[in-house]
């Protein structure tokens, strides 16, 4: 805080304060203009007259009282502009205690399970259930509860993977996020009248069906100009983050209309990196989460790992507390 909005923070907070203290000295004085004490002020409503009595001296003291604690409270604490208190606390110094805390009773769990691989993490019910509540409180709002995904959010279940699935990628891709874009080839495709070509040869490599001398058109111009990032079968390349267009999973819809959209307009996705969200620790359990939505679990497990308690709740409950800081 600046030292001009200091100031202006402590004039307005003092003034106020002396405000109150000078209502309650007025109030003490007496009866106002000429009506006696215990008279009507002339005010009436449904019977009901307002007498000029004094305050009750149990109200009196009672404001007297909060003043007194506001005084003493804005020399101990944090209140006056940028005036740190007597006892030099601070809402960041809290927290930070309360990170330490936490470190010292949790970061022991997260060392053992942040030195294992992740495929060996399958196997610990505790360190998967925690990597499902770091999901949930940092992932799900774009890939969804169940990491379903939608439109233009990756499904992280079906094995299908822009930049790859390998365990050491899924964590590169939650520390440092991910820029996926495609540019609008209408102009180098022939404009227009190319469109459609294209969608239909687009559409054919996941078995869909079209006009055949479309296709063949299609597949010229695909060759030409498209082969560079979805490769010359179509099969995508995750050095790139290109899609694999040969598999029926589309990450914007797989229409006609879909695809002819993104031909036309170019499409581009972001997701943020975390890195400084969570600690690398934390980015491990995450990723062993989603790596076992896709390999080397069964609907049964996930079923069963759904309906029981968290098999270590206080972990649990320390994400959702770390979220509501943030």
């Amino acid at each position: 805080m600046s030292s001009g909005w200091s100031l202006y923070v402590t004039l307005i907070t003092v003034v106020f304060m002396g405000a109150a203290c000078w209502l309650v000295w007025w109030q003490r004085k007496g009866p106002p203009g000429n009506v006696g004490a215990g008279e009507s002020m002339g005010h009436d409503f449904d019977g009901i007259q307002e007498l000029n009595n004094p305050l009750p001296r149990w109200w009196l003291g009672t404001f007297v009282g909060a003043v007194i604690f506001a005084a003493v409270y804005l020399v101990l604490y944090p209140g006056l502009g940028a005036y740190p208190g007597l006892l030099g606390w601070s809402s960041r110094g809290e927290y930070d205690g309360e990170i330490k805390d936490v470190e010292a009773k949790y970061g022991p769990l997260y060392d053992r399970y942040g030195a294992m691989a992740i495929p060996d993490l399958l196997a610990e019910e505790p360190a998967l259930r925690i990597g499902e509540r770091i999901f949930a409180n940092n992932c799900s709002r774009c890939h969804g509860a169940d990491a379903r995904g939608g439109v233009g959010f990756p499904n992280l279940t079906d094995g299908d993977w822009l930049f790859g699935g390998e365990p050491d990628v899924i964590e590169t891709t939650i520390l440092g996020g991910r820029i996926g874009m495609m540019p609008a080839f209408a102009p180098a495709i022939g404009g227009e009248a190319g469109i459609p070509a294209v969608v239909a040869y687009v559409r054919s490599l996941s078995g869909n069906s079209g006009d055949p001398q479309l296709i063949e058109q299609g597949k010229a111009k695909f060759a030409s100009v498209c082969f560079a990032c979805h490769g010359a079968d179509g099969k995508g390349n995750k050095i790139l983050g290109a899609p694999n267009l040969t598999d029926d999973i589309w990450l914007f819809g797989g229409t006609p209309d879909d695809v002819a959209y993104g031909l036309r307009n170019g499409r581009r996705s972001q997701m943020p990196a975390h890195a400084d969200l969570l600690d690398k620790r934390k980015v491990h359990l995450a990723a062993a989460y989603v790596y076992s939505l896709s390999h080397g679990l069964s609907e049964e497990s996930e079923h069963a790992r759904g309906a029981v308690s968290p098999a270590h709740p206080d972990a649990d409950k320390e994400h959702d507390e770390q979220r509501k800081s943030r």
